[in-house]
């Protein structure tokens, strides 16, 4: 019974963010069916990743910052973007800008809940501690993946030279506050709690203004009465 509430503990946070991020698209919501498959790819990314990661980790040596930075927030963030941008970014189904978060979001919770499965199995962790790292790591890899996706979806819909600039920021972006996540949980032992407390509340008040935007923005926004009188 035990081992059921610790998978259950795993799996649950990862499922009820993807299911938020479902629901906040307002405007045309995406086939359940093709969520689920970029889901079941993030899930697929954990093995590749593992292995690039563990042959840097024995190239670079044992470094935390190289670990936080390179091989974790570098390594993660950019095959995450590889997917998104070589499979989702031309489909049919990515037709307004909220398409970019929720697809992103599905690759990062399909890769987090798997690395949250791992972590409950080889650290025997208990409920409490799967509590703690819903709140942290799989809410973390949510908030990288709606920055990549706001800009994916930002690039997606904008012609000339700032698509290009808005595909450098959809991973410089990500990368970057994925490796300040790493090396304040890696290298701050002590203190940690006092610098990820206030980062995870940035990252979701900026999150949450980044999924107003990228919805104002769907071509199937409807004008609202009180919008009309304004006009």
């Amino acid at each position: 019974m035990l081992l059921f509430s610790v998978l259950a503990a795993a799996v649950a946070p990862g499922l009820a963010l993807l299911t938020y991020f479902y629901l906040k698209d307002r405007y045309d919501s995406e086939p359940l069916h093709m969520v689920l498959r970029v889901f079941v790819m993030g899930v697929l990314m954990v093995l590749p990743i593992m292995i690039i990661q563990r042959g840097m980790m024995i190239w670079l040596g044992d470094n935390p910052y190289l670990e936080s930075i390179l091989i974790s927030g570098g390594v993660e963030e950019f095959i995450k973007w590889f997917v998104i941008y070589h499979i989702i970014y031309n489909h049919t189904e990515f037709d307004e800008p909220y398409d970019g978060i929720l697809y992103s979001v599905a690759v990062s919770l399909g890769f987090a809940t798997v690395e949250n499965v791992l972590y409950a199995f080889a650290g025997n962790a208990s409920v409490s501690a799967m509590f703690l790292r819903a709140l942290l790591p799989v809410s973390g890899h949510a908030m990288f993946a709606v920055i990549m996706g706001y800009y994916m979806g930002r690039a997606k819909f904008t012609d000339g030279k700032r698509k290009r600039w808005y595909l450098m920021l959809s991973l410089i972006l990500p990368f970057f506050w994925h490796a300040l996540y790493d090396v304040i949980m890696n290298t701050m032992v002590n203190h940690w709690l006092w610098f990820i407390a206030p980062l995870m509340a940035g990252l979701w008040y900026g999150a949450i203004g980044k999924i107003t935007r990228a919805n104002n923005r769907s071509p199937f926004r409807f004008v609202k009465r009180e919008e009309e009188i304004k006009l």
